[in-house]
């Protein structure tokens, strides 16, 4: 199977966070399935980062590190993306989420995350 992590199920994973699922964390460290993050949740923490409304555990460069030793493909965004976030319902205005959504439906990936609010959109949600 193939899946986009949120920002959050990525840290959590990454951090080793109890509040992380173990289903989550199974399907997330199982080596068959294709885990994806898109580029814009490393924007989305590097910003949080920055103006001091996120604090990692680790510097931002190793999570970077940490992603690609645990076999976490960096999804870029594509035009196709943006296309589909155009036609995209206003359930909310989270750039973010929004783009994630826009990225799983063009992709034909499950999101991994504890935000309902995806659900409202045409995805299969895992958490």
């Amino acid at each position: 199977m193939a899946y986009l992590l949120d920002t959050q199920a990525f840290i959590w994973f990454l951090e080793g966070n109890p509040r992380l699922p173990s289903k989550a964390r199974q399907i997330i460290s199982d080596v068959d399935n294709l885990i994806c993050l898109s580029i814009a949740s490393l924007w989305e923490i590097g910003i949080k980062v920055s103006i001091g409304k996120l604090v990692l555990d680790r510097p931002f460069e190793k999570t970077i590190d940490k992603m690609n030793e645990e076999n976490i493909a960096l999804l870029a965004i594509m035009p196709a993306h943006i296309l589909k976030l155009m036609s995209l319902e206003f359930h909310h205005k989270d750039p973010f989420d929004r783009i994630i959504a826009s990225q799983a439906i063009v992709e034909g990936l499950e999101i991994i995350s504890s935000d309902d609010v995806f659900k409202l959109y045409p995805v299969s949600v895992k958490w």
